[in-house]
């Protein structure tokens, strides 16, 4: 075994890991999470209720999933389309805007997380780390220091080693 390889075996989650961790809330609306993993340039992040506790995690693909999901089924709201025509013949397009509202989805980001969560501790090794990633396909894993959320470990930040 090289030099560098041992040297690898060595390095544990407390040295690579990332302790700011920006954290997605149960309650939000997709377009609030949207615009949050947008605004942060993140792909994903773990959910936490509204006392702190790490809930879920939930992803860009989550929220694709979610509206492909809604896109599939069916529009049985037809009656909409026969009362906006009735108003069209009454009204101006300016008079209707008035009666317009922005419907917002009651979808929340509990009901699209991830409420498995992979969690390690500061003095994992990050070869561990790096098995676990790659079995369970996944991004991102959560260095906790007992129910506490103390940083996060990414795919990006694994290549940096």
């Amino acid at each position: 075994m090289s030099y560098a390889q041992e040297e690898a075996r060595e390095i544990t989650v407390s040295d690579v890991m990332r302790s700011e961790v920006l954290a997605a809330e149960a309650d939000w609306s997709l377009d609030k999470l949207a615009e949050f993993l947008v605004d942060h340039s993140i792909s994903g992040a773990p959910v936490t209720s509204a006392d702190g506790e790490l809930g879920g995690v939930v992803s860009m693909t989550d929220i694709v999933r979610q509206n492909s999901m809604a896109d599939s089924v069916p529009d049985t709201d037809t009656t909409h389309d026969v009362y906006l025509y009735e108003l069209e013949r009454h009204m101006s397009r300016e008079e209707i805007k008035v009666f317009h509202t922005e419907y917002e989805s009651p979808v929340r980001v509990r009901d699209i997380m991830t409420p498995m969560i992979f969690r390690v501790s500061e003095d994992t090794r990050i070869q561990d780390v790096a098995e676990t990633m790659l079995k369970g396909r996944i991004h991102r894993v959560f260095v906790t220091r007992g129910d506490k959320l103390t940083g996060i470990i990414t795919a990006l930040d694994m290549l940096q080693i």
